[in-house]
């Protein structure tokens, strides 16, 4: 079970990583239902959104923002299933994207420097960042692809019904009942009541009854005698 997932998930990881532009447009597709008509540029999250005659060619529209803007149609795709399922970004996600952000402002940086020193080392040094940068941004825009794919999968049932479900809540019995209610109880089986018959009190004699008054044998046997 364990191997198979792994697999599985490890082959949406390799196809997301070689084929991006091409998953992002399923994603983005299968994340609005497919129903076209709703898509809006970068799904609304970028000043751009909605000037760019989405409503008359969404489908052209949507492959030109996964072929040029292929990292804003990832995170917008992101934010528009965390606020449908209302996700927050985990501690390890953050970590992973700023360690992104930051090994690409160190290799502009590397670069910048190489321009105006004139240095083969520096020069060298900040080619090795930018691939090392590159290589960085696909392996995460890949995983965040993985994790669209699964959200998805989970809200279409695609995982089968989940092993532990709610139980139902149990009600409390109101005046105009006669019985309290069977929710989240086990029924009564034939004849046997709800409530057990009250418990004789010590020092208490049962409840007979009579006809006159005081019953008869009364006082009880023992009883002091005036």
């Amino acid at each position: 079970m364990l191997i198979s997932y792994f697999c599985s998930v490890s082959k949406r990881l390799i196809i997301s990583k070689y084929s991006g532009p091409c998953v992002s447009y399923m994603l983005r597709k299968r994340a609005l239902y497919n129903d076209m008509s709703r898509y809006v540029c970068c799904a609304g999250y970028m000043p751009c959104s909605g000037r760019c005659g989405e409503s008359r060619c969404p489908e052209f529209c949507l492959a030109t923002e996964v072929f040029l803007c292929f990292g804003n149609s990832v995170a917008s795709t992101r934010f528009l299933l965390q606020d449908e399922f209302n996700i927050q970004t985990t501690q390890c996600d953050n970590c992973i994207i700023g360690f992104m952000f930051c090994l690409q402002q160190v290799a502009c940086i590397f670069s910048i420097v190489a321009m105006i020193v004139g240095s083969e080392e520096i020069s060298e040094a900040s080619q090795i960042l930018s691939c090392l940068a590159d290589m960085v941004y696909c392996t995460v825009c890949a995983c965040m692809q993985t994790q669209h794919k699964i959200e998805m999968d989970k809200r279409d049932g695609k995982f089968g019904q989940q092993p532990m479900a709610v139980p139902p809540p149990q009600q409390m019995s109101r005046l105009d009942q006669q019985y309290p209610p069977t929710v989240g109880y086990p029924p009564p089986a034939y004849g046997q009541s709800y409530y057990p018959p009250p418990s004789q009190a010590p020092g208490y004699y049962p409840h007979q009854a009579s006809s006159g008054y005081p019953p008869a044998g009364y006082p009880p046997p023992g009883y002091p005698q005036r």
